[in-house]
């Protein structure tokens, strides 16, 4: 039998990446399996945790931060045509998909960036991600993610910063307005 890999393992294991590099790509590429590992082994999840919250059409749910709200992780249920509108984190994200397929769709900036308060974007690509699968998101990238399903969906989020304390942007494709956003958290 396979022994649980626990908060406090994954938790170890996050803090060891920190220590080791703070290159985005090397820690895209080492977090990926901790955190497939820890969203697949279960044992620490909670039925509380497919709570969502219907004001956000999804609900947040703390796991872990460090004092300095650095290597915060983080489980969203999605409510069914829950989603958010386009956004970035403001740091690095690493989602895993634990239960039901989300839709995520990634933006590419095209604008010159020389506007405050504006952006334009197009989609670069969509795709659904489950169980077992992983979005992988560097500081300044650009997604939207919704439940296109009937039931509600749940995927692990683990951030180099706490989302609340980052200069996190939504994007509104139809103005190009641009605004700093907070999500509630459970």
């Amino acid at each position: 039998m396979t022994e649980a890999y626990t908060l406090t393992g994954y938790v170890d294991d996050l803090r060891r990446v920190a220590r080791d590099t703070c290159d985005e790509d090397a820690i895209l590429t080492r977090v990926g399996p901790l955190a497939r590992r820890f969203a697949a082994d279960g044992s620490w999840f909670d039925e509380r945790y497919y709570r969502t919250d219907p004001k956000q059409g999804f609900g947040v749910h703390l796991l872990h931060e460090e004092q300095d709200h650095t290597l915060a992780i983080l489980v969203v249920a999605w409510q069914p045509g829950g989603g958010t509108p386009p956004h970035d984190h403001g740091t690095w994200a690493v989602v895993a998909g634990i239960e039901g397929d989300e839709t995520n769709v990634r933006y590419r900036r095209i604008d010159a960036r020389d506007r405050p308060g504006y952006a334009t974007l197009e989609p670069d690509d969509e795709f659904a991600a489950g169980p077992g699968d992983l979005v992988c998101m560097k500081n300044g990238g650009i997604h939207a993610v919704r439940n296109d399903t009937d039931a509600v969906t749940v995927s692990l989020h683990t951030y180099g910063m706490h989302v609340n304390f980052t200069d996190r942007c939504q994007y509104d494709t139809e103005t190009g307005e641009t605004k700093y956003f907070t999500v509630r958290i459970e």
